[in-house]
């Protein structure tokens, strides 16, 4: 389980990381539901990894949406 959490987080970094580009800040909200997911998935897992990576995602795409003024 551990695994498909670091592989969804993974697909999810590069989906946040491609909205740090400006004009292309939208597609963070296509990254926070896909990093929810493999949340969820990596809170089932004994391992921790995966949930950590997805947090992190989802950090950073939250920061990014407040900062472009799509949340709040």
């Amino acid at each position: 389980m551990n695994l498909i959490s670091i592989l969804i987080g993974i697909v999810a970094l590069i989906i946040a990381l491609a909205g740090l580009i400006p004009l292309v800040g939208i597609v963070n909200w296509i990254a926070i539901p896909v990093a929810i997911v493999g949340l969820i998935i990596g809170s089932i897992a004994s391992q921790k990894t995966g949930r950590n990576l997805n947090l992190l995602v989802i950090g950073v795409a939250v920061v990014r949406l407040m900062l472009g003024g799509g949340i709040f």
